[in-house]
């Protein structure tokens, strides 16, 4: 039997405000290539289907294509939920969609009732283990104290393999969990409510293949436990990841080979820095044209509308911050000493806009007379001016922004 494993599928998510339901439905499209051109039997989704627990009419549509998809490459399907999935309405119909090859396992109560499905060498056993939350599951495991992930994982398991023990079959586990040694990416939800998050490796032994979900860089556990991660990534983190998803082949004995297959990307990730002159202008970049884009800018000055002319060049980008350079990285009070309170005014007004015209400078002018009076002249040893020498360019200013002495050096 040829196995497929994938997960994190999260239809409806979008990526900085973007929408990617378009790209979602071209990577289930892709899966379901892999699926006719390797001749998988069985595609097995380890949770978060939906990024949300109700998601949109279109989410809902390019999940029923890309079953549909599947399907008629000739694979039978196995679900579970995880944690952004809502178990009741991903599981709805679930003896319905069996009789067409979609076995869904969303619940407690199946947790120990596997998909059993047949190759030359005999029944393969399919246990779905959906996302628990601790606090909520607890009662159903007859667990009175309070407990972690690793208590309600752990009786889960039990029950799994007191089923397995009877009947004898070769076994394959499909759970949303983040299992000890794993490393997350930062574009996951935690599931840490309701106690420490994290499950032992252990807790899945003697199983033949654990096929996990939650985390979304593919990695391998142990030998038969593996994360497929999710088939796209979802942060500019996970630009580095190679996506894929694990085909297993199983004969009368158990794993005989598991194999990341890689997948294409819909679009690429790219993280660029420069002044916009440099992003909009250096051919170096234009291999990035097509990509999603986080840019750090690092012009002197914030430049205006910067990510409606990054969009000119990249269509794509979906992200833009401004980097102050080192150099004006100074302290309020190494950057407003010696300076008078309209320049101090009229720098701020720079920082966030551009220069003042003339006539705003006079407005500023205005506005400190209405505020603080005429200006006044500032005596050396002044107690509430900080200890400076006093030279006459200090004479006839404001004294809005003069700092305090501090009292220990005054």
């Amino acid at each position: 039997m040829r196995i497929l494993h994938t997960s994190d599928w999260h239809l409806g998510r979008t990526f900085h405000g973007v929408e990617l339901l378009s790209d979602q439905r071209r990577m289930l499209a892709d899966i379901a290539a892999i699926v006719a051109a390797k001749s998988v039997d069985v595609v097995v989704v380890a949770g978060d289907v939906y990024d949300r627990s109700v998601p949109s009419a279109d989410a809902v549509s390019v999940y029923d294509a890309g079953l549909g998809d599947i399907a008629a490459a000739g694979a039978q399907i196995v679900v579970t939920s995880g944690n952004h999935d809502s178990p009741t309405r991903l599981g709805a119909a679930s003896a319905f969609a069996a009789a067409g090859g979609l076995h869904l396992r969303t619940s407690v109560a199946a947790i120990d009732t596997p998909v059993v499905l047949d190759d030359e060498f005999g029944p393969v056993a399919f246990y779905g283990i959906p996302y628990l939350e601790p606090d909520a599951v607890a009662k159903a495991f007859d667990i009175h104290a309070p407990c972690s992930h690793q208590g309600v994982l752990g009786a889960a398991m039990e029950r799994v393999r007191a089923d397995a023990t009877i009947r004898g079959a070769r076994t394959v586990v499909a759970a949303h969990a983040f299992v000890s040694g794993a490393v997350s990416t930062g574009s996951e939800r935690s599931i840490s409510v309701g106690g420490v998050e994290t499950v032992a490796a252990e807790t899945f032994s003697g199983i033949d293949y654990v096929a996990l979900g939650h985390l979304h860089s593919p990695q391998e556990i142990a030998p038969a436990v593996r994360y497929s991660g999710s088939p796209m990534p979802y942060s500019f983190g996970e630009n580095s990841h190679r996506k894929g998803v694990w085909i297993v082949d199983l004969d009368a004995d158990g794993v005989t080979d598991i194999r990341l297959h890689e997948l294409s990307g819909v679009r690429g990730l790219s993280s660029l820095r420069g002044t916009l002159d440099e992003l909009l202008g250096d051919e170096k970049y234009a291999d990035a044209r097509e990509h999603y884009i986080e840019a750090t800018l690092t012009d002197t000055i914030r430049p205006l509308d910067a990510m409606r002319r990054l969009r000119e060049r990249f269509p794509y980008a979906v992200h833009v911050h401004w980097e102050r350079p080192e150099a004006l990285r100074l302290d309020y009070r190494s950057r407003i000493r010696g300076r008078t309170d309209a320049e101090i005014i009229a720098a701020f007004v720079g920082d966030v806009r551009d220069e003042p015209s003339a006539a705003e400078r006079d407005l500023i002018e205005r506005a400190l007379r209405e505020v603080v009076g005429e200006p006044e002249v500032v005596e050396a040893g002044a107690a509430d001016v900080e200890a400076r020498e006093v030279s006459e360019a200090d004479q006839g200013q404001w004294a809005l922004f003069a700092l305090e002495t501090d009292s220990k050096s005054a």
